[in-house]
């Protein structure tokens, strides 16, 4: 049974961030060969909670299928080679992720993973469950369908190329390629990239002062202020904080920060919509301001945007 695509869908993902990758990680990393993804070649990179933010950058110009799988689970190391054969029949399309799930602790968390495999794709850096368990290759193949409908509706139409020694066929030297962003906003990514958030959120407020109007400068400050201010922060450090310290507004204002990180965005406004008829004016100015930068973030057009912008709206006035 599919879970794919939620009515509460964005309508347009372009140039927004993924928000699930932004606390604090471990920065050791695994240099053994064990538990390898199964399969290899084609349009397959193989991730894990330190080279997740490549492949987020990467799904802001193509599809990338996430799969959660594990040594352990014969059936997941079994959908993993069906989705490489699907993933590779799109010739550029669709890009695989595999992800170990033992390896990948911090990802499995972000993606609210309740079982292996789960699969779930990013469009633009945002996450759109797919399916959990294994499924038939002509389900997938219609969920692939649905996915690049969905991608294509948010502006995400790029094809990568061929790997080296294969070719990829005149459709993939034919695909148009994407259209290139603006030097600002180039900079701006390429510093997320690197997590020089401040780097690039200066290189957004330098295209606002060269232009009010540029929408997606304005989210996307918004955005490298979230990533700032969580940087360096771990989930249970942030959690632990907001439960001991309920009374603290920086506290609950940094675990609504990660709230909305991992994709709770109803969550995330309402913990700080029941909190403002509480404090004083210089904390309801603060959660007032906080609230319209997350709005920003997630989208003015969201329906929850607008629900949360209403109930905000009552309690000001």
């Amino acid at each position: 049974m599919t879970n794919a695509f939620p009515p509460n869908e964005p309508a347009n993902l372009r140039g927004a961030i993924d928000l699930s990758s932004l606390v604090h990680r471990d920065e050791r990393r695994p240099t053994d060969a064990a538990g390898a993804a199964p399969g290899g070649g084609g349009y397959v990179a193989e991730v894990d909670d330190q080279s997740f933010g490549q492949v987020v950058e990467l799904s802001r110009t193509v599809p990338v299928v996430v799969a959660l799988w594990a040594s352990w689970s014969e059936q997941s190391a079994q959908l993993v080679a069906s989705l490489e054969k699907l993933v590779n029949a799109r010739e550029g399309r669709l890009v695989l992720a595999p992800a170990d799930a033992d390896r990948s602790p911090q990802l499995v968390q972000a993606l609210q993973a309740q079982a292996i495999p789960t699969v779930v794709a990013l469009v633009a850096g945002q996450p759109v469950p797919l399916f959990q368990g294994v499924q038939p290759d002509e389900v997938i193949d219609q969920v692939f369908d649905q996915l690049l409908e969905v991608a294509e509706r948010n502006g995400v139409t790029g094809r990568v190329p061929a790997p080296e020694g294969e070719s990829g066929g005149d459709a993939a030297d034919e695909a148009p390629a994407e259209e290139p962003l603006p030097p600002l906003h180039q900079e701006a990514f390429d510093a997320i990239s690197r997590g020089d958030y401040e780097a690039a959120a200066s290189a957004y407020r330098t295209a606002i002062a060269q232009d009010p109007r540029d929408e997606l400068a304005v989210a996307g400050l918004a955005q490298a202020n979230l990533l700032g201010r969580l940087q360096g922060k771990t989930l249970d450090e942030i959690r632990n904080r907001a439960a001991s310290e309920p009374g603290v507004l920086a506290a609950q204002l940094d675990v609504a920060d990660l709230d909305l990180s991992g994709g709770h965005v109803e969550d995330a406004f309402e913990r700080l919509l029941d909190l403002f008829p509480t404090l004083d004016a210089d904390g309801k100015n603060l959660v007032r301001e906080r609230l319209l930068e997350l709005f920003l973030v997630v989208g003015v057009d969201d329906a929850r945007v607008g629900a949360a912008r209403g109930r905000l709206a009552s309690l000001l006035y």
